[in-house]
């Protein structure tokens, strides 16, 4: 039941770790890095459609072509400020804002269930360890000296938001699509509206970075294609509940690979949030 989630949780981890990576160099822009990431994805699903393209016309009504411009638009913001966020302030100091994205999703969505029909958000026994996880992410990264949110925590916080907001919308208009041609269809209007405001020099990417960034692309393929495979069979707050398992990851691929230290609050965080999956899957 939670193999899909679990897959994008993997894949979502694995990922930022890399992003992280390519987003060191020097020579990459977060405008160039926008458009490259979503080009790669772009190039990474073409042979995808062949085999999973649906498309139902009901998503040309005007309610969901608005729910999509909305998706589409969220989703624009939100990656350009978090880039923006992790290219110029260090990753630990941008951690707590980001962390903030599925008690985001969560809060979202359950509000939304009382105005909307069928979000079916309610079910105490996932929305209650859905909270705990949420609140177990954020503790560790709650300090005294990140109370001060300069520009840069701001541009992560309202990355985070409009990154959960996008997610939601999205869930009310999933089942006019295939996961994959809702992912292709919202990253190349993405990557139309960033090549439209930022016009980048694609001189700066050497062959290295480029095939990082089309490694990374297709880690993040994995991860929305699973997400919105879980928000269609299992819901968003069981889906968010298993994919708030990627920070485990995050830890352990970046203590690994980067050589960032763990302490114990992201270990008991861990703990939490891998008892409370084991309690939504098992009771």
């Amino acid at each position: 039941m939670i193999g899909i989630p679990l897959l994008g949780a993997l894949a979502s981890g694995a990922g930022t770790v890399l992003e992280k990576a390519i987003l060191k160099h020097k020579k990459i822009d977060i405008k160039l890095y926008q458009i490259a990431g979503f080009l790669a994805i772009i190039l990474i699903m073409i042979p995808l459609l062949f085999f999973f393209w649906k498309f139902d016309l009901g998503a040309l009504s005007i309610k969901n072509v608005l729910l999509f411009i909305g998706v589409t638009i969220s989703a624009t913001l939100a990656n350009f400020l978090m880039f923006y966020a992790e290219k110029r302030e260090k990753i630990t100091n941008v951690e707590p804002a980001k962390i903030m994205e599925p008690l985001f999703v969560i809060l979202l969505a359950l509000i939304l269930s009382f105005f909307i029909e069928g979000m079916g958000e309610r079910n105490l026994k996932t929305l209650i360890p859905a909270l705990i996880a949420a609140i177990a992410l954020v503790f560790p990264h709650v300090k005294k000296e990140h109370l001060h949110f300069n520009k840069y925590m701001t541009a992560a916080l309202f990355g985070s938001f409009f990154f959960a907001l996008e997610l939601v919308l999205s869930k009310l208009i999933l089942n006019f699509y295939s996961p994959i041609t809702f992912y292709f269809l919202r990253c190349l209007f993405i990557l139309i509206i960033s090549l439209i405001l930022f016009r980048p020099n694609f001189k700066g990417l050497e062959r290295k970075t480029s095939l990082m960034i089309l490694a990374a692309g297709t880690l993040f393929v994995i991860y929305r294609v699973a997400v919105y495979l879980g928000y269609m069979q299992y819901g968003i707050m069981f889906t968010t509940l298993i994919i708030m398992i990627s920070p485990v990851f995050v830890y352990f691929l970046a203590n690994k690979f980067l050589k960032e230290k763990l302490n114990w609050k992201n270990i008991i965080s861990s703990v939490i949030i891998i008892a409370c999956v084991l309690y939504a899957v098992l009771f």
